[in-house]
This record gives structure tokens, C-alpha cells and sequence, in this order.
């Protein structure tokens, strides 16, 4: 307790203890709304014989960057179509593909921005009984004018980002998931299309066997299916999920598939061909990987090493350089 009051009684830890207690709190608060707004289901639910698959494909918009803004929105949401598509390409590769996904995202960024503030404004008029929180009221009764704007406009530009940063880091994710996933999808394919399947009813197979082990390529595979289903050309339904993974495999996949239904060749052999050549890529990357290791455990020694072995070196040197200038 001694220890926690004399931390306290510096400044700068009771300004760091009371931005970790706002930011914390945001993110906690970020995380359930970004949640009841997601409007996702699982691969799961979607495969439930009660739900249509033209349902499903409403899920998805017909045009990602949504209708131009109006009223007050206008003044949240990019006027610029090609600035909301980019966007709404970025909600889509997150998994959030609703027709008010890109208003939200911006009403979220808000929220956040002006949550961060508020709550640094309330901690402002706190007065608690503990000595902990009473130390924290002194350094807040202590702040000027020109402080707490300082740290409302920290509070406000990092609540305005976290949104941005979390989204970032949920779609590196997701992509290295389907990444990891696409190799065993690729295989199921190339196995149901020689055993006498239809593509798409191979794929409708190959997305329920992978609804547990791969739920986000199963999502994706049946977004697809059902747009398919609803009447889009097969052509565009594809390129719409590879535009939504954002890997470079299912972009080449799909032009795989739609060069050999144009030129005739069989699909099954073009899938051969693709897989081999995924087979390598995979093979190259794992020796690209192996490549990069010395590299970074090299820092990770020499971080480690190099302060001992001047240690070592330099040590007797100072001992002599004392015991000779002592004299």
C-alpha cells in the first residue's frame, strides 16, 4: 500500500494510471457494441434448412460502399464513392458486410472519440473515499486549462483510431485464417469435382465439411452459393468473394475456375494444376519463413549477447583504469 501511494504522489504514473483506466473502459465498451452490431451468424446457422439461401444473399449489399449520404449523416460519411468503397472492401474483409456497416463503423469511431473525453471529464468531478482515488482527485484538481485540453485531445485521437487499429488486426487475422484454410478447400474441391460433383454442389460440400474447422471460408463459400442461388451470374458472385477474402489464392482460384469454363477446359485438370502449383507456393513460403529465422534470432542473440560479452571485454580494463588512477 506505501508502494501504491508513492507511485501515486508521481504525476506522470497518476496521468498513465488514469488513461489506462479510460482506455480500458473504451475498449471494453468498443468491443459490445462493435459485437450487436456485427449482424454476422455462424456457417452454421446459415447451413439451417429453415433459412433461405436467398435470405442469406440479402446479407450481403449490391453495391459495397452503400447509397450516397444524406442529412447529417453526410457530414460523418464520405461523400466520395470511391472513398466509401474502399471502406466498406476493408468492413467486408473484417466479416462485416451489413448495408449500414459503413455508417456504423464511422458512428463507432464517434462514440469512441467522444467517450474517451467524457469519461476523463467525469474521473475530473470524482471524489472518491480510497486513498488510491483520492490521490487520483488531487492530480486531476491540479490540471489547468491548457492540460486537460491536452489530454482531452489525446483521449479524442486515440479513441477516434482504435477503432481503425482493431480493424486492421481483426482482418490480419481473419485473412491469415482463410489463408491457412484455403489449401484443405482447394483439396475437398479437386476430390468432389473427380468423383462426379457439380462445381457448385462440391463447393456447397466442401463449405459444410469446413464450417467447424473453417468457419470464415465456409461463410464466405456460402455468401457465394447463395448469391448464385438468387440469380447473380456465377462469374461476378465469384469475383465478389474474392474480393471479400482479400487472398491472393481465391483470386487466382477464381480465374482458374472461370478461364476454364470459358475456354472448355476440364475443370477438374485445371484444379490438378492449380494445386500443384499451390502445393510449391506453400513449399516456397515455408522455406522463405526458415530463410527469415537466423535473421531475426540473430537480433534476439546479439540483444542479448552483446551487453555480456562488452561486460566481459571492458570490465578488467575499468579495474585497471581505477586501480591506476586511484594510486
Amino acid at each position: 500500500m506505501e508502494f501504491l501511494t508513492t507511485m501515486l504522489d508521481n504525476p506522470l504514473v497518476t496521468q498513465v494510471l488514469i488513461f489506462a483506466v479510460v482506455i480500458i473502459g473504451a475498449i471494453i465498451a468498443f468491443f459490445g457494441i462493435s459485437s450487436s452490431l456485427s449482424e454476422r451468424a455462424t456457417a452454421a446457422e446459415r447451413m439451417n434448412p429453415k433459412r433461405s439461401r436467398q435470405t442469406l444473399s440479402r446479407l450481403v449489399p449490391e453495391k459495397i460502399e452503400g447509397d450516397a449520404p444524406t442529412g447529417l449523416s453526410a457530414a460523418l460519411i464520405p461523400s466520395d464513392e470511391s472513398l466509401r468503397f474502399e471502406v466498406g472492401q476493408v468492413l467486408a474483409r473484417a466479416g462485416f458486410r451489413s448495408k449500414n456497416a459503413i455508417a456504423n463503423f464511422y458512428m463507432i469511431r464517434l462514440g469512441m472519440a467522444t467517450f474517451l473525453p467524457l469519461v476523463f471529464l467525469v474521473l475530473m468531478a470524482w471524489q472518491p473515499a480510497t486513498s488510491a482515488g483520492a490521490r487520483i482527485a488531487e492530480y486531476m484538481s491540479g490540471l489547468n486549462a491548457m492540460e486537460i485540453l491536452r489530454n482531452l485531445g489525446i483521449l479524442c485521437g486515440l479513441g477516434f483510431f482504435i477503432p481503425q487499429l482493431w480493424m486492421n488486426a481483426r482482418i490480419k487475422e481473419r485473412k491469415i485464417r482463410m489463408e491457412n484454410a484455403f489449401p484443405n478447400m482447394l483439396d475437398l474441391l479437386q476430390i468432389g469435382i473427380e468423383a462426379g460433383m457439380g462445381f457448385d454442389q462440391a463447393l456447397l460440400k466442401v463449405a459444410v465439411d469446413m464450417q467447424i474447422a473453417a468457419p470464415e471460408m465456409s461463410e464466405e463459400i456460402l455468401i457465394a452459393l447463395s448469391e448464385i442461388q438468387a440469380g447473380r451470374d456465377r462469374e461476378v458472385a465469384l469475383m465478389r468473394m474474392a474480393r471479400r477474402t482479400g487472398i491472393d489464392e481465391m483470386s487466382s482460384f477464381v480465374s482458374v475456375v472461370l478461364q476454364s469454363t470459358r475456354f472448355g477446359v476440364p475443370l477438374s485438370a485445371a484444379l490438378t494444376t492449380y494445386a500443384e502449383e499451390m502445393r510449391s507456393l506453400r513449399e516456397l513460403r515455408a522455406q522463405e519463413m526458415a530463410n527469415k529465422l537466423p535473421v531475426k534470432m540473430s537480433a534476439v542473440m546479439a540483444s542479448l549477447m552483446l551487453p555480456s560479452i562488452a561486460g566481459l571485454i571492458l570490465a578488467p580494463i575499468v579495474i585497471r583504469y581505477f586501480e591506476t588512477f586511484s594510486q
